[in-house]
């Protein structure tokens, strides 16, 4: 057999074989990505923010907090959207009840003096 009629052999051949698959075949991996993406990231992030919601709803006057940037203090009265801490003795701020990182337990944690 010579170059041509093998090529033109190979031509048919190929023509007589299953055609494209179907479009979704190529978004089925997109399915369970979907799902490792919800149950790994999505979810537990989504249960991070409903545990701080409630914390933040529940905090009271004489409560020990954590701000995002830091600082411990001690809560003096709170309002609706803000919360007025004391950091210091005499030293009053006034923060965003959302910028508060935690609420530290009453007897707290003891330091590592290592």
């Amino acid at each position: 057999m010579n170059g041509p009629a093998l090529l033109s052999i190979l031509d048919l051949a190929a023509a007589q074989t299953a055609g494209d698959p179907p479009f979704y075949t190529g978004l089925l991996p997109l399915i369970p990505m979907a799902a490792v993406f919800y149950f790994l990231v999505l979810r537990p992030q989504m249960r991070k923010q409903k545990d701080h919601q409630q914390k933040i709803s529940a905090l009271k006057k004489g409560d020990q907090v954590v701000t995002a940037g830091g600082l411990i203090a001690k809560v003096v009265r709170v309002d609706e959207a803000t919360v007025d801490l004391e950091i210091a003795t005499g030293v009053k701020v006034r923060a965003i009840k959302s910028t508060l990182g935690d609420i530290v337990p009453p007897g707290g944690t003891t330091v590592a003096n290592d």
